[in-house]
């Protein structure tokens, strides 16, 4: 059975047209039209990429977006007929991979889709993945969990939902504290060390997230 691609979009004409090109790969689209509807149907089929609509009658893309990061790191494209900065922004903040704005050519988006699985395909094997816990701050590998602080979880989320990218100490600061505090690179060292301790003790004494010297971190599969 080919492997699915999930299309979120109330527009039903729009997402017919998008379900014929993606019908013409490999992939097998799949429609939702009610944003009340997406996270079972995620969680029960694991689709390989999602193109979620931002604005949806029930749940709203950012919100589902955010869910979905919790318990997957599937491929997400938003799309949305809003060009401002702070809607693509806020859409990439919360773990989207890339956005799309209508009115858009099927084909684009089609290749986009493609271009964001050729990103992840490393990533195929998630059987090692962490599995992050937001309402508890835990986090856990082959059923082995630790409790994170609040800083330490804010650190880790960013770098669990892309494997392999490369944070900056700068980028990894502006999750730690939900205020404007001053924060030095020491404190972020100190707390990676931490983490670092508490990821090794559930996994076996692996070494998650990698120094990138004059950069920042990065967490490795």
């Amino acid at each position: 059975m080919p492997d699915s691609i999930l299309i979120v979009e109330d527009e039903v004409k729009l997402a017919n047209l998008l379900a014929d090109y993606f019908a013409l790969t490999e992939y097998s689209p799949h429609l939702i039209h009610h944003g009340d509807d997406v996270i079972d149907w995620v969680k029960k089929n694991q689709p390989k990429a999602i193109l979620l609509d931002i604005m949806l009658p029930g749940k709203n893309g950012i919100d589902l977006c955010k869910e979905i990061r919790q318990f997957s790191n599937v491929p997400i494209l938003m799309v949305t007929a809003k060009v401002e900065e702070i809607d693509r922004l806020l859409g990439l903040e919360l773990g989207a991979d890339d956005y799309i704005c209508k009115p858009f050519s099927p084909r684009e988006v089609v290749a986009r889709v493609k271009a964001a699985l050729r990103r992840t395909q490393t990533l195929d094997n998630t059987s090692d993945m962490l599995i992050l816990d937001e309402h508890r701050l835990t986090v856990a590998f082959h059923h082995h969990e630790v409790s994170l602080t609040s800083v330490e979880f804010q650190l880790l989320k960013p770098l669990a939902g892309k494997p392999e990218r490369i944070f900056t100490r700068d980028q990894l600061m502006q999750n730690m504290y939900s205020d404007d505090r001053i924060v030095n690179n020491r404190t972020i060292d100190s707390h990676i060390k931490k983490l670092r301790k508490k990821l090794s003790d559930i996994s076996n004494g692996k070494d998650w997230i990698q120094s990138v010297y004059g950069t920042g971190y990065r967490l490795v599969l």
